[in-house]
């Protein structure tokens, strides 16, 4: 049995949706430009890769990661993504996401309880790599911090509801 068996469609839905959550969540925090929106895009893949290679075959990273590979994979992430932040304001899609993060977490935990520390490690890592991607702030590149206090906040929000903020 994969680790991917031991998840029905709609568990396996909802995890694909993790590195893009863990990632709105710290972009609609601080809202930069074109070019930063890319940036942290390109991170929130980055981090997905760095994870899976790392944690190798067998993990929930790496199992997401390859399902990522697919344009299926890809279409059930963004579907569900946008399921979850329809409708709502940039505030509201924030907590919607970080609800749904604690949520898949939770989820996690009744069916490899054993997976779900490592899963909040690896949403808390895209979000963190997401934020430090762009600089905020500054003019062309130039000023600016690289991690914005809204995208801090927005971290330390997501630790709480996912139960790391005292670690």
């Amino acid at each position: 049995m994969t680790l991917r068996d031991k998840f029905s469609d709609e568990e396996w839905n909802k995890l694909l949706e993790v590195p893009l959550l863990a990632g709105f969540v710290v972009t609609a925090a601080d809202p930069g430009g074109l070019i930063g929106a890319f940036q942290e895009n390109a991170a929130i893949v980055n981090s997905l890769k760095t994870s899976a290679d790392a944690g190798g075959d067998g993990t929930l990273e790496y199992a997401i990661a390859e399902a990522y590979k697919t344009s299926e994979g890809r279409r059930v992430a963004r579907d569900g993504v946008r399921s979850v932040l329809k409708g709502k304001r940039r505030n509201e899609a924030s907590q919607a996401a970080v609800n749904r993060l604690a949520e898949i977490v939770k989820m996690v935990e009744g069916v490899e309880p054993n997976r779900a520390a490592i899963l909040r490690n690896f949403i808390i890592k895209t979000a963190t790599e997401t934020a430090e991607a762009a600089t905020e702030g500054g003019l062309f590149g130039l000023g600016g911090e690289q991690v914005s206090d809204a995208e801090r906040k927005s971290i330390e929000e997501l630790k709480t509801a996912l139960g790391l903020a005292a670690l």
